[in-house]
């Protein structure tokens, strides 16, 4: 009996030994799901050097989709441990259920939330688009709310920063480049790695996919709050992504390359979610960016139409039920654009009439209701659909409109500037003022679409999720 048990031990023991070298090379493969530390690496002189890449989104079970903040919360806010806390938000920043951030944060009475940070439309999304507003104090928590769009600074200042020793970052974008949170996010990350404070994204979809890439490239002289980074039109990536590809390329972030070095980074990525996945595929509602982003709709108009509309005459919609998605132009009947339109045979759209009738806008010196016949814009093939071209085609149609007068080699300085803070392409308009009605646009849009996927080739090392 002696000897059976002596045996035992030592097939145990042997055991014991195989399973602890095992354990030992698991925990050497990679970063835990859930969080992904991406502090700078210091680059090589011709190329940068990216962070290590991460898993692909862990499956999640019966649970779903759940979004930086539900992760957060699961790992009982470890990150937050200890800090102080000062959170950059907006109404779309909440967890899978719907509750927002703020709160989810403030409910756990260990977490130390003591600042709130707010860009464009305000930490509520009651501020109109463009319209400036100063710090003040939330009624709802006591907290002072430091404002990134008071029109003296969109950057936080070193002494709004005194008082945290995280910046905790959840704001929804859309996918495409011209809209004003992912400027937000990198002026809040320079300012915090110049102030050696760490910041923590709460990643969330991209609700276009991960996938679509579309539209011209920016160039340097166009880079501004609206346009912040050099990406394509959509890009195809999250927030917290493209926060590891600024913080790891020179150049992308305005600061010093050792300040971008040895800034503190933190993505907390969702799991559950992957490329693939299009806002309608995670079951999440959607929660307005901004006042005319009110559904998924307006998200895949936005691109579409945005452009196109910037200047020509085009009406995109804005002020009816149909935001981004219901085009008219004062010169072209609904009937003739409708024509106009599906001639092109542009991949993935459908287009059709509709006539609506809206109300007169606020202070209008007619107070009646306003007819409006247009032509409504739907995808009606996913796949196939390519997000910035008909943007190319308004273009050529508005100044096809004016056969004496391009509307593009008329347009004022400020127009023009304008335009190409949007648009960022100095090649497109030298070729709009050029060509006008002549525009090559299957010329144009065709190397869009090139460098638009060498980008896509070259921030890959920058995923999360496959």
């Amino acid at each position: 009996m002696r000897l059976q048990l002596t045996a035992t031990r030592a097939l145990a023991l042997q055991l014991t030994l195989l399973a602890a070298l095992l354990l030992a090379a698991c925990g050497s493969a990679g970063p835990r799901h859930g969080s992904v530390h991406a502090r700078a690496p210091a680059p090589a002189a011709s190329k940068p050097t990216p962070p290590t890449p991460p898993p692909s989104a862990p499956e999640t079970g019966d649970e779903g989709l759940m979004l930086g903040i539900d992760v957060l919360e699961r790992q009982d806010f470890a990150a937050l441990r200890g800090k102080r806390v000062g959170l950059l938000t907006h109404p779309a920043g909440v967890n899978r259920f719907g509750t927002p951030t703020l709160e989810v944060i403030r409910r756990d009475k260990r977490n130390r939330l003591v600042a709130l940070f707010a860009g464009e439309h305000g930490i509520y999304g009651t501020v109109l688009a463009g319209v400036k507003f100063e710090d003040h104090i939330d009624p709802a928590t006591g907290l002072k709310v430091y404002s990134l769009y008071s029109g003296r600074t969109r950057k936080p200042t070193p002494a709004q920063l005194a008082a945290i020793d995280v910046l905790v970052i959840d704001l929804q974008d859309i996918g495409t480049r011209s809209y004003t949170f992912v400027g937000s996010m990198r002026l809040a990350m320079e300012a915090c790695f110049e102030a050696n404070k760490e910041v923590i994204i709460l990643d969330r979809p991209n609700p276009l996919g991960g996938m679509k890439v579309s539209g011209p490239p920016l160039d340097a002289q166009w880079i501004n709050f609206l346009a912040p980074i050099q990406m394509p039109y959509v890009h195809g990536l999250t927030m917290g992504e493209i926060a590891r590809m600024a913080v790891s390329e020179p150049g992308m972030l305005q600061v010093t390359d050792d300040v971008r070095r040895r800034g503190r980074l933190t993505v907390i990525a969702m799991r559950g979610w992957s490329r693939s996945m299009r806002w309608l595929d995670t079951g999440l509602a959607w929660v307005p960016t901004s006042p005319n982003v009110g559904n998924f709709q307006a998200v895949a108009g936005y691109p579409m139409t945005g452009l196109g509309a910037q200047l020509g005459g085009f009406r995109h919609g804005i002020g009816t039920p149909y935001p981004f998605c219901l085009l008219t132009h004062p010169s072209i009947p609904q009937a003739q654009l409708l024509r106009e339109l599906n001639a092109r045979q542009i991949p993935g759209l459908r287009f059709s009439p509709r006539d609506i009738t809206v109300p007169a806008p606020a202070g209008a010196k007619d107070p009646a209701p306003r007819a409006i016949s247009g032509v409504y814009v739907e995808i009606s093939d996913w796949a196939a659909w390519r997000p910035t071209e008909l943007g190319l085609h308004m273009m050529q149609i508005a100044a096809a409109a004016s056969p004496k007068r391009n509307p593009f080699a008329a347009a004022s300085t400020e127009e023009a500037r304008m335009f190409n803070v949007h648009f960022g392409s100095n090649a497109l308009w030298s070729a709009l003022t050029r060509d006008g009605a002549r525009l090559d646009v299957r010329g144009i849009f065709a190397d869009w679409e090139r460098q638009a996927q060498a980008f896509q080739q070259r921030s890959s090392r920058y995923w999360l999720y496959r």
